[in-house]
């Protein structure tokens, strides 16, 4: 515990702690000093008590209809859950499009609701920054992990420019096939007439070994990388999830390890003249910008949980989010299945019914005129992407699921500007592989019960979803 006497006064700021392990990084092994800070902060709300980690205990929240507008309070981590967001988000988006709630659990902020509002946000990052975090709440006491999703450029541009060649259009090629025989290994594996969860079997099995192959990560070990992500992106703090620090910093403190080990690997590789991958981790490495991001902690731990998150929780739940539309929209899977022509529309569907990820965060860098709204430098600004996706002013029908429906790529799931998602193109092969392979199988996929979903007001997603399946005859 050394590493961290400067900081165990009482009042100490803990702003003082990414500096810290940056410097004792050469010593002290990363997944030891994560697990360092979780001990000193035990021992610090012991004896110091400070702000307690919030706990969400789940209540029926009220019809939409009943509130003042005023009161409307869309960072409610149970407001997927319970089905009421789409009621929500269309009074946010016909009465107050930019609307402020100053008092919520996670701070005050303005609501983003209406398509072209979120377009301007986005686009403009002069006006309104990532940095700290994108995710509504704060960053967990002694994990402000950084990410270049959370940059502003420039050095966000060269960060992202160090990994986008894992998605460029050469590698995407070549992954092609491999998708393919995971996708065919997983469904042919699949119990007929008999109900099963698809979340489990499917979505995050196909999104797990698509993860280990990106990271060139231990096969074997490939169901870590879904369980880290859960864990990292359903913070209590940051997402109003149910991830707490007794869980969150022994996934952090294991992730580094595991990640650590991998890239001293590589650097015997790359050091020995070997000829590199295209993996997140090798183009890391070959990068001079990012050779050394190792040496810094915070921003390694910070990258990689980013990109194991964007990797797993997007493609994962639209692989359910699909299932789910097709099974309440029938006449859309006739429709399919009599012109299997229109999967790739049909993808493209599926990313903006389902949002994977509700929405992102910003900060006004000044003071800003929106909408009639005067937004002040400093303030917390956060784009409803999930709301955006259901504006009738853009999305003509927007609750209806189409599969064919004209210009379904225009949706705002993958973001907007310098931000957006570097993984599209792969999350839509992903799913567009796994369409074409559903369609040669099974005549039907039924939904046999009610959805079980994640607990978060970022991530719009499934724990569970049991279905069955019906092969062709």
């Amino acid at each position: 515990m050394n590493f961290l006497s400067p900081i165990i006064e009482k009042g100490t700021s803990l702003v003082s702690i990414p500096v810290i392990v940056e410097k004792t990084a050469k010593v002290i092994p990363i997944s030891q000093q994560i697990k360092g800070i979780h001990f000193f902060l035990k021992v610090k709300k012991k004896v110091w008590k400070g702000k307690p980690v919030p706990v969400f205990i789940e209540t029926p929240l009220p019809d939409v209809s009943t509130l003042d507008i005023e009161d409307i309070d869309v960072s409610n981590p149970f407001l997927f859950r319970q089905n009421l967001w789409g009621a929500y988000f269309k009074r946010l988006r016909d009465e107050s499009p930019v609307h402020f709630q100053k008092d919520s659990l996670f701070g005050p902020f303005w609501s983003i609701t209406r398509y072209k509002d979120i377009m301007y946000v986005d686009k403009n990052h002069d006006l309104f920054s990532s940095e700290p975090i994108i995710v509504l709440g704060d960053a967990p006491e002694g994990l402000a992990m950084e990410m270049f999703i959370a940059m502003d450029p420039p050095k966000h541009d060269v960060q992202r420019k160090a990994v986008q060649n894992v998605v460029a259009p050469k590698n995407l090629s070549e992954m092609e096939g491999l998708i393919r025989t995971r996708v065919v290994d997983i469904l042919d594996g699949l119990p007929i007439d008999k109900p099963f969860d698809w979340v489990e079997n499917v979505s995050i099995e196909l999104t797990s070994r698509m993860l280990a192959t990106l990271f060139d990560f231990p096969y074997e070990s490939r169901h870590k990388l879904a369980e880290w992500s859960d864990i990292l992106g359903g913070s209590a703090e940051s997402t109003g999830g149910i991830s707490s620090p007794d869980a969150l910093f022994p996934a952090v403190a294991e992730m580094a390890e595991y990640f650590t080990r991998l890239w001293r690997e590589k650097e015997i590789k790359k050091a020995a003249g070997e000829e590199m991958g295209y993996d997140l981790i090798s183009l890391l490495l070959a990068n001079e910008k990012t050779e050394n991001m190792i040496k810094k902690p915070m921003e390694f731990i910070g990258n990689l949980g980013l990109l194991i998150i964007g990797g797993n929780d997007t493609t994962r739940n639209s692989i359910t989010g699909g299932v789910l539309a097709l099974n309440q929209f029938p006449d859309e899977f006739v429709k399919l299945k009599n012109d299997p022509a229109l999967i790739p529309n049909m993808v493209s569907e599926i990313i903006r019914w389902q949002t994977p990820l509700a929405h992102m965060r910003r900060i006004a860098t000044e003071d800003v005129e929106l909408n009639g709204q005067l937004i002040k430098k400093g303030d917390k600004v956060v784009m409803w992407y999930a709301s955006g996706n259901r504006d009738e002013r853009a999305i003509d029908q927007p609750d209806q699921f189409l599969v064919d429906r004209k210009n379904a790529r225009n949706h705002l799931s993958f973001g907007f500007g310098v931000h957006r998602c570097m993984g599209n193109r792969l999350a839509e092969m992903q799913l567009r592989i796994l369409w074409e392979e559903l369609l040669k199988r099974f005549d039907n996929i039924e939904v046999v019960s009610e959805p079980k979903h994640v607990q978060s007001n970022f991530v719009k997603g499934y724990t569970e979803m049991m279905v069955k399946l019906t092969a062709k005859p």
